[in-house]
């Protein structure tokens, strides 16, 4: 990538405080870049890595490794006329096993200890969690009489609610506008558009004053609905060798479905408010309006969502394997009127209230 004189970036869509020029990268960052013959400068892919200090390990390692090694001294040291060293060596060696392993051992990119405290919490907390904003209400009295179940505990999302704009209410964190925006074709330009890319793109960077987030999300794509299309449309076409091309594309999609997990990528750009008042509609939109402009210029095309499409996109991303939100479902909140019993009249809210 080429690094023109702007904000550094990280190739997972941070931008750095400090720039990007020939032998260095980011602001503080110890990680050199290198330059190639043309101009270019490879940014490394772990600036966010932390520091080594002594024989490969972070200060967090050496921190885990001390405790232990200080403790079983000092075992050592009172039980050394006690208890023979053999002995003392057959109960030390496991212990010394298991903690080099939990603080060297890495799982998925993650270290052992940090993913042992991810497991003790998610033990401790409630495995059956419910919508309700309320609190969860005591059993009837009918119920409590005979086995006590555990009841469930309320589920509490980051996301308050959503409003007709597309703004997502946070509570105390502010409010966020999701973005979408379209994707550039980089390898297949030529340098010099490559380069005009960047500085468009760091342009923007540069033009940031509040946080942005980029997300890139791969998420699974079904071509059912291209297949029979193409499938339904062979017939209609004007010449025979058009049916066969089109016939043979879809005989070709529905192999390619049917050997391998196809996915598609969706790019989008969060904006975010710390405020939570009337005015913060108006300037994350602004903002939104902001990043178009921008973006504009590297063949970024940048959307703001409305409501419903907010709300497809959290529930895409709370269960990715789900199939996509029916179109035309109530939002978050509003108010549902239907026919009771007997002619009476219900009245419930989607967030599960419920009158009569």
């Amino acid at each position: 990538m080429t690094s023109p004189s702007g904000p550094s970036w990280d190739g997972a869509g941070r931008s750095g405080g400090g720039w990007s020029g020939p032998g260095w990268s980011g602001a503080g960052s110890t990680h050199p870049a290198a330059e190639t013959a043309d101009g270019r400068v490879r940014i490394p892919a772990n600036v966010e890595r932390e520091d080594q200090l002594l024989a490969g390990l972070t200060a967090r390692q050496l921190a885990l490794l001390a405790i232990p090694t200080v403790a079983m001294w000092a075992a050592f040291v009172a039980t050394r006329r006690l208890v023979p060293l053999p002995v003392f060596a057959a109960f030390a060696g496991p212990v010394a096993v298991a903690v080099l392993t939990l603080v060297l051992g890495r799982r998925d990119g993650l270290a052992l200890d940090r993913l042992m405290l991810a497991g003790l919490r998610q033990a401790r907390r409630p495995r059956r969690l419910v919508p309700a904003p309320d609190g969860v209400p005591d059993l009837p009295r009918w119920a409590a009489a005979g086995r006590q179940p555990t009841p469930p505990a309320p589920l509490r999302l980051p996301a308050r609610g959503i409003s007709t704009s597309g703004v997502i209410d946070l509570g105390a964190a502010g409010t966020a506008l999701v973005c979408q925006a379209s994707t550039v074709s980089f390898a297949l330009r030529t340098f010099a558009e490559q380069q005009a890319l960047v500085a468009a793109f760091a342009r923007y960077l540069s033009s940031l004053s509040a946080g942005v987030q980029i997300l890139i999300r791969s998420t699974p794509v079904d071509l059912s609905a291209t297949i029979a299309g193409l499938r339904q449309a062979a017939g209609g076409l004007p010449h025979p060798g058009l049916e066969a091309a089109a016939l043979a594309h879809a005989e070709f999609l529905a192999g390619l479905a049917a050997e391998r997990d196809l996915l598609t990528r969706q790019v989008l750009l969060v904006l975010t408010d710390p405020a939570s008042d009337a005015g913060a509609t108006g300037r994350l939109h602004r903002r939104a309006a902001d990043a178009a402009t921008g973006l504009a210029g590297a063949g970024v095309a940048v959307t703001a969502l409305d409501g419903a499409g907010a709300a497809a996109v959290l529930a895409s991303a709370a269960d990715p394997s789900a199939l996509a939100r029916p179109a035309g479902l109530a939002a978050p909140g509003d108010v549902i009127f239907g026919s009771g019993a007997a002619g009476s009249v219900a009245v419930s809210t989607t967030s599960g209230g419920e009158w009569s």
